[in-house]
């Protein structure tokens, strides 16, 4: 593991992206209420004006859910035009559960797709606090669960599956995993959790270190945490703290990812470590200067391209 004790200095790409949010002047999400923080970081995504990769395909679906249909978005990878009977990458998009969509998610889910050679299908769950904790987690399980009964209509391969996720979609993804031992199924061959959030007790030391001035802040996981629960004996909770299940031996082999300017910096490493432990493969992967959400910002942080090349490696060799 590395060296995640020290705040570091910040990568160059990193800093023009801060400066340039700081210029925006844009309010911290705990000074907003949902719908507003939901469309500002909507207009940001816009204001990217991010490269959109072609896909071969991308298709609208919906996924049987305990509550109501569940939004899904297929991509169909160019190395995988003609395959249908590709590999799946089932994604969750980030966004403390409160904010985010397939929207806000698209390019990422398409370099992912692209990556492992086959299908990504982005999974638009429940946000709170209208939907309060668990309907997430169970929106993820149950999706999950759909695309695997339901691989061939979709063109995919249910015994060559994975998850991934980013911040809370990270979380959401592990949850999914977590679920699928529990349940015997589906069978899912290794997970991708980038700056992954895995425990609401939101208290390790990177919240303090570097919990302010960022593009994560303690302030704002709190305002994130607080809508997604009804009440803190739900931190306990697996599906909310995935580091908290009992019994983590099982899961598939597993990349981390953390930035050293990110309070999630010292969770995602606990859980690696924990994996570790448990006897789970790992490969951690640290990246000292960067904040959080910079695994998103194709075209603007080099190290953007570095994770989503790794996690296709990554998965691709499980599945072959």
């Amino acid at each position: 593991m590395s060296d995640t004790t020290a705040v570091p200095k910040i990568d160059a790409d990193a800093e023009r992206l801060l400066m340039a949010m700081r210029a925006a002047n844009r309010p911290p999400f705990e000074q907003l209420t949902p719908d507003q923080a939901r469309a500002a970081w909507q207009m940001m995504r816009k204001a990217m004006n991010q490269f959109v990769p072609p896909m071969a395909d991308v298709r609208a679906l919906a996924a049987e859910g305990p509550n109501r249909p569940i939004p899904l978005r297929l991509y169909r990878g160019q190395a995988a035009a003609a395959d249908r009977n590709s590999p799946v990458l089932v994604f969750f998009h980030g966004g403390g559960w409160v904010v985010g969509d397939l929207d806000t998610h698209d390019v990422l889910a398409r370099h992912l797709a692209n990556a492992v050679a086959g299908v990504s299908i982005a999974v638009d769950y429940r946000l709170a606090p209208e939907h309060k904790f668990p309907a997430a987690a169970e929106d993820a399980i149950a999706a999950t669960q759909w695309i695997a009964k339901n691989a061939h209509d979709l063109g995919v391969d249910a015994s060559r599956m994975a998850v991934a996720g980013d911040s809370a979609g990270g979380n959401l993804a592990t949850v999914a995993a977590l679920a699928a031992v529990r349940d015997g199924a589906p069978c899912i061959q290794a997970q991708a959790l980038i700056y992954p959030t895995v425990d609401l007790r939101c208290d390790y030391p990177s919240y303090e270190r570097v919990g302010a001035g960022y593009t994560l802040t303690e302030a704002s996981m709190h305002w994130f945490r607080n809508h997604y629960l009804t009440d803190p004996s739900e931190i306990e909770d697996w599906r909310a703290s995935p580091i908290r299940a009992k019994n983590l031996s099982k899961l598939p082999p597993t990349y981390v990812v953390t930035g050293g300017l990110d309070p999630l910096c010292d969770e995602g490493e606990a859980y690696a470590k924990a994996l570790e432990q448990a006897g789970v493969e790992v490969v951690f992967r640290h990246f000292p200067g960067q904040m959080h959400g910079f695994a998103g910002q194709f075209g603007l942080i080099g190290a953007s391209d570095t994770v989503s090349a790794e996690i296709g490696a990554f998965i691709r060799k499980h599945w072959a």
